[in-house]
């Protein structure tokens, strides 16, 4: 009788790569090539093990992507969950969720880098820019009512803010590297720092 393929054990390859290490390394790949210029031969060659092995975690190349971008929004969306349990006003939401950001992008930073390089080329890409969207009207949403509550300033446009805010946020994957000294809090503190005294409404002498 000849085995099935569900009968023979499943194949890990070599040096036995779970759907986690697999990820690690796609997303690498893409980072470094893009995800248009990575095929599934290339990340079989870099793995070291065959494609029907990688067929075995995953479907396709956009399924490798889908997971990769949704655990960076995932984690921003955590963030943003947790922001009904931030006692004050609406400026230290807003600030509470730049923190949480900061730490989200140094905790998954070849994730949200790859997020942050998608264009809309894939039906996968494209509900990734929604769900981008989706947070930056909550960003928006925040900077809103923290000029409306007196805590910001009013000669700034919402959207504007939010977007200048996280440009500076997003602009890590450019430059931060978690071996360069500086940890999350640290970098969360300066971010806050810098974004929020520029900010903030002084006091009027």
């Amino acid at each position: 009788m000849t085995d099935t393929p569900r009968a023979r054990p499943a194949r890990r390859g070599r040096p036995g790569y779970d759907l986690e290490s697999l990820l690690t390394v796609a997303v690498k790949l893409f980072n470094d090539r893009g995800y248009d210029g990575t095929s599934m031969e290339d990340l079989s060659r870099k793995l070291g093990i065959t494609k029907s092995a990688i067929y075995h975690h995953v479907p396709s190349k956009q399924e490798l992507l889908r997971l990769a971008v949704n655990r960076a929004l995932d984690g921003l969306f955590a963030e943003v969950g947790k922001l009904e349990n931030v006692e004050g006003r609406a400026i230290d939401r807003l600030e509470h969720l730049v923190r949480g950001s900061v730490l989200v992008l140094v905790d998954r930073l070849p994730f949200v880098t790859l997020l942050l390089r998608v264009r809309g080329n894939t039906k996968v890409e494209r509900d990734a820019l929604a769900r981008r969207r989706e947070f930056d009207h909550i960003v928006t949403d925040l900077v809103g009512k923290a000029i409306a509550d007196g805590d910001l300033r009013t000669d700034v446009d919402p959207a504007t803010a939010a977007r200048l805010l996280f440009g500076m946020v997003n602009s890590l994957i450019e430059w931060y590297r978690p071996r360069g000294g500086l940890r999350g809090p640290e970098l969360a503190d300066m971010v806050a720092t810098v974004a929020f005294d520029g900010l903030r409404v002084r006091d009027q002498q």
